[in-house]
């Protein structure tokens, strides 16, 4: 991206942070639902992997009910940009409040905790995440988790921000003063909670897992962070209600060491399923995700045993 490129990106990330926080949220609603729906219709290369992607999540479904899942899940997608626009002047007591009341799996955070080794929850790209936080700091205090460092640096660092306020502690992939991993493994040992999206990993990092019945990759990282310090393993589910969010928490996965690591991550992948199939149009995978979506050249790239796993899990044998 040219200099002007991501000048022109990161006012337009400041004009909606302002412009979208000042508007009536009815007014807001009606916007993004209305650029949602426009979305859907032109639909772009983002769009049609979306479409395909629920051909998969929903294999019975035909043209009609792939468009209503298509429009209705850029929808979701929208409601959550809205949100995350406004959410730093809305009403934290009260979004705890509400998510509170229908949260599920309370007590398998608590218990989690109770046992001194911190918990690992491993999220895919469904619902919003931030609100979900924002219970989370309310229920457990500050919490920590990762984030690609964006270009442009003011989009980024916008981002930072923003979740900073909400209670949440940010720990660059990349250009930080520590690795993160050294800094999750410390978090967990210190009985805290790390958060992790983890629905997606095409890279030689990745674990080879079945999803929906057909290859993907996803981050070894939540299981082997679990193996490595003893912590527990939760999936999470984040979704969209008429008026508010849902919240659950799955019990836990223990890992009981690094030989464990390939069947955990299959065992999350597998309660990821789970709940998007229940609830396909909250999950905002807009981007290739199975094996069979990319080129013959980037599998090739992919084949045979996942890369080394990071210097900082080796120095901690």
């Amino acid at each position: 991206m040219t200099d002007l490129g991501e000048r022109l990106q990161g006012a337009a990330y400041a004009a909606g942070w302002n412009v979208v926080r000042a508007l009536p949220e009815s007014l807001a609603r009606a916007g993004f639902r209305a650029g949602a729906d426009l979305a859907a219709r032109r639909g772009g290369s983002g769009v049609a992997q979306l479409r395909r992607n629920y051909a998969r999540v929903v294999p019975q479904a035909g043209p009609a009910e792939l468009d209503a899942l298509v429009r209705d899940g850029v929808r979701s997608y929208a409601r959550y940009w809205m949100e995350t626009f406004r959410l730093a002047g809305m009403d934290h007591r009260e979004i705890y409040r509400k998510v509170d009341e229908v949260m599920v799996g309370k007590p398998q955070v608590d218990a989690a905790l109770e046992r001194g080794k911190g918990l690992v929850l491993a999220l895919p790209h469904t619902g919003n995440f931030d609100v979900s936080g924002v219970w989370l700091v309310g229920h457990c205090g500050p919490f920590t988790t990762v984030a690609e460092r964006l270009k442009p640096e003011s989009v980024y660092q916008r981002f930072l921000a923003h979740r900073e306020s909400l209670g949440f502690e940010i720990v660059p992939t990349t250009g930080g003063d520590r690795a993160p991993y050294r800094v999750l493994m410390e978090r967990l040992r210190e009985n805290k909670i790390v958060c992790l999206p983890a629905d997606r990993d095409l890279s030689r990092r990745g674990i080879p897992v079945s999803f929906f019945g057909e290859q993907t990759r996803m981050p070894a990282g939540p299981a082997r962070l679990a193996a490595i310090t003893g912590a527990e393993l939760g999936i999470v589910d984040n979704s969209f209600t008429e008026d508010g969010w849902g919240l659950r928490i799955h019990t836990p996965i223990r890992v009981h060491g690094r030989d464990e690591v390939q069947a955990a991550t299959q065992r999350m992948a597998d309660g990821f399923a789970a709940d998007i199939a229940a609830n396909p149009v909250d999950w905002h995978m807009m981007q290739k995700l199975w094996l069979a979506d990319l080129s013959e050249e980037r599998r090739d790239s992919l084949a045979g045993p996942a890369a080394d796993e990071p210097e900082e899990a080796r120095e901690s044998r």
